[in-house]
Formats: structure tokens, sequence, C-alpha cells
């Protein structure tokens, strides 16, 4: 690729992460304001994965004129980041088990409904990138495992409205942590790959 192309596939590269970026950040608000006043553990999860996120679209966004060891720093400090926010998650359910809740099964599937149209534009933007690097491969990973939360979400909400009950709230918010701890060893072990890749082409010459 000549020097003219890679400064345009860098530059579009920065302009979808920076809509990423921001859309991700505004569903992060999103997610937590409608989590507080629906009083649901799936909704902050949502919120928290959805920050974390957008700090992974940011170090990816300093990463795409870094050095390859930079790009994998930054895309393992991503994986770390999803598997702190799984145990985060995990906990609050279960803060929720023991003292209750009431989650709001409208609120729950209005948040979602809107956040899976926000999350299908950014997986849409990701998938037309050529020529992905381990932190874009990361960022994809993210969308889609967002769009499959937001999913879950709304199947809880409708059994939450049919059954009155918190289980489906908490069920979801546990299947969202889970989605991000697998998410969090994906792109670890991308990274890790990454690696070894660049060792034996290193080996190689």
């Amino acid at each position: 690729m000549s020097g003219e192309n890679l400064s345009i596939d860098t530059a579009e590269k920065r302009r979808t992460l920076h809509i990423v970026l921001w859309l991700n950040v505004a569903i992060a608000i999103g997610f937590f304001a409608s989590g507080w006043a629906g009083d649901s553990n799936a909704l902050l999860a949502n919120g928290l994965d959805n920050s974390s996120d957008a700090i992974v679209y940011a170090l990816s966004l300093l990463a795409l004129t870094r050095s390859a060891i930079w790009k994998r720093s930054a895309a393992r400090l991503s994986g770390i980041m999803l598997l702190l926010f799984a145990v985060g998650v995990v906990f609050d359910a279960v803060r929720r088990f023991i003292e209750g809740s009431e989650p709001l099964g409208l609120v729950m599937l209005g948040m979602a409904g809107i956040a899976a149209v926000v999350n299908l534009i950014c997986l849409w933007l990701l998938k037309r990138i050529e020529h992905k690097d381990v932190n874009l491969r990361a960022a994809t990973t993210f969308s889609f495992n967002d769009l499959i939360s937001n999913g879950g979400i709304i199947v809880a909400g409708v059994v939450v409205l049919w059954t009155g009950s918190n289980w489906p709230d908490l069920i979801v918010g546990l299947a969202v942590a889970a989605i991000a701890a697998y998410g969090g060893v994906d792109i670890l072990q991308d990274a890790q790959t990454d690696k070894d890749r660049a060792s034996k082409a290193q080996s190689a010459d």
C-alpha cells in the first residue's frame, strides 16, 4: 500500500472510530440513566460495557499511528478491562439478588431497542473497514457482543413484564458479564497470536 493510500486508509479508520466512540458514550449515558431509573442490573451492565467500549475505541484511535507493539499493548488493556467489567457486573447481580430489586420491563425494552439500532450502525461502520489491526478487530468484537446483549435485554424485559420478577434482569446481567469475559479472553488471545505471528515473521527474515 502506497503512502498516500495508507494515509487515506488511516483517515477513514480514524473517522469511523470517532463516530463509534461518541455513539458508545451516548449509549453508555443512556444505559446508566435508564438502569438507575428502571432499577435494572442488565441496563447498568450494558452501561459499564459501553463505557469500557468507548475507552477501547479511544485507545484504538491512539494506536492507529503507533507501533505494532503499542497496538498489542492497547488491545491487551482492552481485554483486561472487559474482564474487570465482568467481575463488577457479577458482584452487582449478587447484591441485587440478596437485597432485591424491581426492574421496569418497559424501560428495559425501550433502552435496549434504541441501543440495538446504534450498535447495528457501529457494527456496519466497523465491518466496512479493510485491513483491520488487532485493535480494530477488538472494536468489532465489542460491537457484536453489544448487539447480542441488547437482544438479551429485550427478551428479559418481556419476561419481567410478564412475570413481575427480577430474575430475568439478573440472568441477562450475568449473561452480559459472561459475553464480556469471553470477549476479553478472545482479545487477549488475538493479541498473543498477533505477537507470535510477528515473531515468526522476524525469525523468517
